[in-house]
């Protein structure tokens, strides 16, 4: 039987309110993370990795540092046919722009029909993870499923944060029901103290995903979303499949990071998921190089810690670095530095995520912060130890206490 053709679809129109300020100029797909990277690296990433090379990226939302990140970044070889394409709305079905993830899918079914795939692979683009969609398309087919949803166990207390999944008693595999931030979650069998938590992904034959989205579109009542709207609609046909997230084997994962996911929809979310990068032990390895995360940086000259002097030593400890950083006599520890940051003498940046191009002069204390692109700290500054400061600056303090400084900021005092 000969393979079937895969499209894959990632979802990147998401506006990314709960992250604002990091998305005031970015849809939530381009912010940076991990130094180097932009979150949506890690589902097109997976999808390299799982060899589905034609490739469909769904922008909207302020879209063009993610449209300019997929161009120059994504390039994949035209003489074999291959592709990651950035596709922004087109109003190709009236003149309103996505109202959901299953109307993105509805509004591009000329590419369905244009590359006539037998099964399509969607997915969010907002996630931090490794996955092999390839094992959950065997899966799909071996199930003889219409629509399969990917599914990752999550504490039952955090139910009313997902949507769940509860399966049919005696068939782990398949989907009784789709319930939105139950109150009252069943757990998964055999495990009561779990629940399985939809990823976001999903597998679907394409012609049958081509009938939802159509019928969807119909639905005056519908919210258009995949999740919430065409689930169901499988769901109530009986023909809705499961993927637990425990069942992928990516090369070269760990027990500690095997089936690691992260929705980093949040500023503490995002704040935590950097830092589980950096320990001797991550809790995320971006070092797998049997499962490479790819991205667009070169050119750029290697990191630099200088001076050695009594009193001034540059250096970083549990830290990630980036090329392009210049550490000069500053203290770093328990961060991530994005390319082309300056850290002068005496500067202490402890517990934060630094983006690129952000200047840090001397003396200037930096702590559980977050600063967006090309910020400037001025000599003696104190951000993120007083967080009523914070505030009256304008910059955002979540109730954990981590500031945020937006993008361009030159601060003043």
């Amino acid at each position: 039987m000969p393979a079937p053709r895969v499209l894959a679809i990632v979802l990147a129109g998401g506006e990314g309110k709960r992250l604002m300020p990091l998305t005031a100029h970015r849809a939530k797909p381009a912010v940076p993370f991990g130094g180097i990277y932009r979150l949506v690296d890690f589902a097109l990433s997976n999808v390299i990795n799982s060899h589905y090379l034609h490739v469909i990226v769904l922008t909207q939302y302020k879209s063009h540092s993610l449209d300019r990140h997929v161009s120059k970044t994504w390039r994949m070889s035209a003489l074999l046919g291959n592709y990651v394409a950035a596709v922004p709305a087109q109003q190709r079905v009236g003149k309103h722009w996505y109202l959901g993830s299953a109307d993105a899918i509805y509004q591009c079914l000329n590419i369905i029909d244009d590359e006539r795939p037998d099964i399509v692979v969607v997915v969010g683009a907002d996630h931090v993870y490794r996955m092999d969609f390839s094992q959950m398309v065997d899966a799909h087919i071996e199930s003889g499923a219409e629509l399969t949803v990917a599914g990752i166990r999550q504490p039952i207390d955090m139910a009313d944060q997902f949507g769940v999944i509860e399966t049919v008693p005696g068939d782990p595999t398949r989907i009784a029901a789709f319930r939105e931030k139950p109150s009252d979650p069943t757990p998964v069998p055999g495990s009561p103290l779990e629940i399985l938590a939809s990823m976001g992904n999903y597998v679907a034959n394409a012609d049958a995903l081509v009938e939802a989205v159509t019928v969807d579109a119909e639905d005056v009542n519908s919210r258009h979303d995949m999740g919430g709207d065409i689930v169901p609609w499988f769901v109530e046909r009986g023909t809705a499949g499961v993927y637990d997230f425990i069942r992928n084997d990516v090369p070269g994962s760990t027990d500690r990071d095997r089936d690691y996911w992260r929705d980093v929809g949040t500023i503490d979310s995002y704040f935590d998921a950097n830092h589980d990068l950096i320990s001797v032990e991550p809790v995320f390895n971006l070092y797998n190089d049997a499962w490479p995360l790819f991205t667009g940086y070169t050119g750029l000259p290697p990191a630099k810690f200088v001076h050695a002097g009594a009193g001034r030593l540059g250096h970083a400890a549990d830290s990630i670095v980036s090329p392009g950083v210049v550490v000069s006599g500053a203290t770093v520890s328990g961060s991530v530095l994005s390319p082309g940051i300056r850290l002068h003498s005496w500067a202490q940046v402890t517990d934060s995520v630094l983006m690129d191009g952000v200047q840090v002069e001397r003396y200037a204390q930096i702590h559980r912060a977050i600063l967006d692109k090309n910020v400037i700290v001025p000599e003696r500054a104190r951000i993120g130890l007083d967080p009523e400061h914070d505030r009256a600056r304008g910059f955002t303090v979540t109730d954990s206490g981590i500031t945020v400084v937006p993008k361009g900021t030159v601060i003043t005092d």
